[in-house]
């Protein structure tokens, strides 16, 4: 199948998903996961209606960043773990990073985007399966986290993000997904503000996310198909 039939095809299930929810399907960003795909898939998928596109490493989007800058319309985010020392490039150049999970990562994203006079958008990522082989920072801390981030003049908390444990049975992700957004109900209460953004779901389980409340899906093989 082409790109643009896949697309078709997700864009299809995500409608049905939204509408099962009573959710409008407008409101659902289907962001491309474009690790490792060329310049040239990037503008297929761009030509099949995809406007958002995720990057997991700072230099290979970059790169692709560079490659296609002709195109103005496009935005990208940030959705792989981020190390402090690449944090001057992804403010730079990411217009949401979406792996926010540290407070000395916070300390350095803030002062790059004062640097360039930029209010840089975040998202918390949360380990919400406590995984050791996981980012994200674990439930019990999240508090502590969004309050140090909250007091950045430069960074702008829009939401969370997480990557349950992969389970064949994607249902089995339900209840991880539902915790996250519970997470962010507790944190809009309690802060007394609105958290937009549940970046959750991928290829495999993206219909379970959207029924639970993701607002952002970030799907790769389902678009490009299986990675070479």
């Amino acid at each position: 199948m082409s790109i643009k039939e896949n697309v078709d095809k997700i864009r299809e299930i995500i409608y049905r998903s939204a509408e099962r929810s009573g959710r409008n399907p407008d409101e659902i960003i289907l962001l491309a996961a474009s690790k490792t795909q060329s310049a040239e898939k990037i503008k297929e998928a761009y030509e099949a209606g995809i406007r958002y596109f995720g990057e997991n490493r700072v230099q290979e989007g970059i790169k692709k960043i560079e490659q296609l800058k002709e195109i103005k319309d496009i935005h990208w985010h940030l959705i792989g773990g981020l190390q402090t020392n690449k944090a001057k490039y992804a403010v730079r150049y990411f217009e949401l990073i979406h792996s926010l999970d540290r407070e000395p990562l916070a300390d350095e994203l803030d002062k790059r985007a004062k640097k360039l006079e930029k209010i840089q958008e975040v998202l918390i990522e949360v380990n919400i399966g406590e995984e050791e082989s996981k980012y994200g920072v674990k439930p019990e801390n999240i508090e502590k986290l969004f309050e140090y981030t909250l007091k950045k003049e430069n960074l702008n908390i829009q939401g969370l993000m997480c990557i349950p444990p992969y389970f064949e049975d994607k249902e089995r992700s339900r209840p991880y997904f539902a915790k996250l957004r519970q997470i962010r109900e507790k944190l809009e209460t309690d802060f007394g503000m609105k958290l937009p953004h549940l970046s959750m779901g991928m290829s495999h389980d993206f219909d379970i996310a959207i029924e639970e409340g993701a607002t952002i899906v970030r799907i790769g093989t389902a678009i490009f198909g299986e990675r070479k």
